[in-house]
C-alpha cells in the first residue's frame, strides 16, 4: 500500500504478516478519494476513522493536508502499528489515536466531524449501529458526511439519511449525508 497524494505521495504503508485487518486497497482509495475531492475543499477538515486498520485512511488525509484525523480501532497491535506509523511518518500532532470499541466510542464521544469514515470487517453486523449512533448523537459538522465501506453482499441503502453508494471492484463506500 502507498500513499497516492499530498505531502507523504510515495510513502509505503507496510502490514506485518498476520495482521488483523484488510486494508482498503490503493484502487478503491483512489476512487473514494477522486469522489471526496469533488465534494470537499479537505483544508482544516477533521477526520474520524473508525476500524481504522492499518491507518491508510488517516495518512491519505493527512497527506493531502486536511487537517486533524481522529483514528480508532479495538485492536492493541493495530493501534501500536498506527502509532508506529506516525511516528515515521512525523504526524503525531496530526492525528490521535484512540484504542476503543468503536460503537462505544461513539456512544461516548462529544465531538464532531467532516467525514466519519467506517470499515468495520465485511461480517460484523453493526453497520446499522455507527449509521444510527453518528445521526443520535449529531456527530457530524454542517455539510458532513459518514462513509461506511463494506462487500458486495451488504446493502445499506434502506438506512436512514443513505445517499448513494459506489462499487471499487469488490470495495463498496456508502455514502450518507447530514441532510
Amino acid at each position: 500500500m502507498r500513499i497516492i497524494r499530498g505531502i507523504l505521495k510515495t510513502k509505503k504503508i507496510t502490514v506485518p504478516k498476520n495482521f488483523p485487518s484488510r486494508p482498503t486497497t490503493d484502487f478503491a482509495k483512489e476512487g473514494l478519494f477522486n469522489m471526496l475531492e469533488n465534494r470537499f475543499d479537505f483544508i482544516d477538515l477533521k477526520l474520524l476513522d473508525l476500524c481504522a486498520g492499518t491507518g491508510n485512511i488517516s495518512f491519505e488525509w493527512l497527506s493531502r493536508e486536511a487537517g486533524k484525523a481522529v483514528a480508532v480501532d479495538s485492536n492493541f497491535n493495530v493501534v501500536r502499528h498506527i502509532r508506529s506509523l506516525t511516528k515515521s511518518f512525523e504526524m503525531e500532532s496530526f492525528i490521535q489515536i484512540v484504542q476503543s470499541d468503536v460503537v462505544k466510542y461513539l456512544e461516548k464521544t462529544t465531538e464532531k466531524f467532516d467525514l466519519i469514515f467506517a470499515d468495520p470487517p465485511y461480517e460484523a453486523k453493526f453497520h446499522a449501529d455507527i449509521v444510527r449512533l453518528v445521526y443520535e448523537r449529531d456527530l457530524l459538522n454542517e455539510n458532513g458526511l459518514l462513509i461506511i465501506e463494506h462487500g458486495k453482499r451488504t446493502d445499506l441503502s434502506e438506512l436512514p439519511h443513505f445517499e448513494l453508494s459506489r462499487g471499487y471492484g469488490n470495495v463498496i463506500f456508502s455514502l450518507f449525508s447530514k441532510e
